[in-house]
């Protein structure tokens, strides 16, 4: 039991590092801070379910269908990091959520930004799908599987509440301490965005010139 235990924190603490639900919090806030909260609410409820379902899906297949497209993790790190640029262009500029819409231009809008990038691959990028293969293939036994699970659910119910909790400071921050803020996550964004995106060519390249 105390094994089972041990491997549902581990679990969970490596999980949440990888997830950085505070890290997702500001650049949510940004992509939603011209949205009722009602839908802000929403987009972060299906940014969690799909993040979820991702890691659940990986966990149990990840391997099998990484091979069978014949996909690596570094592969996915390079598009996640252009993925991240783009946005953090966007952000840079002050672009993101500061155009009025329309009812269903905003339902559309939620349905966009709640899959991606918020869901994949900001919430479950490549560490937190990697880190999901690698501890169902240590988990020998059901109650570790059952632990692993639990453990990302609760990382997952952790980055909903932090994300929910946004709608309080935009409106403590106001229109234009978002736009600052939008701006300065701009630059991190795409600071990481190059983290990621050479963290994946580099091994891509060492293989190529093997």
């Amino acid at each position: 039991m105390n094994e089972v235990i041990a491997f549902g924190i581990l679990s969970f603490t490596s999980f949440f590092t990888l997830i950085n639900p505070f890290g997702t919090m500001p650049i949510f806030m940004t992509m939603t801070a011209d949205l009722d909260k009602s839908h802000r609410t929403k987009t972060a409820q299906k940014a969690a379910i799909v993040s979820f379902l991702t890691i659940i899906v990986f966990a149990f297949s990840g391997q099998v269908l990484f091979n069978f497209f014949g996909i690596s993790v570094n592969s996915f790190r390079v598009v996640g990091g252009v993925i991240f640029f783009l946005m953090g262009m966007d952000m840079l500029q002050a672009r993101l959520g500061k155009v009025k819409m329309k009812e269903s231009e905003i339902k559309t809008y939620v349905d966009d930004i709640s899959v991606t990038p918020l869901a994949i691959p900001m919430i479950c990028g490549p560490g937190a799908m990697t880190n999901a293969i690698v501890m169902m293939e240590d988990a020998d036994s059901i109650e570790k599987k059952i632990a692993l699970i639990l453990g990302a659910f609760v990382v997952i119910l952790c980055t909903y509440l932090i994300l929910y909790s946004a709608s309080k400071i935009i409106k403590i921050l106001g229109q234009t301490g978002i736009n600052v803020m939008m701006r300065l996550m701009g630059l991190i964004v795409m600071v990481i965005a190059v983290e990621f995106f050479f963290s994946g060519l580099k091994p891509i390249l060492i293989d190529i010139f093997k």
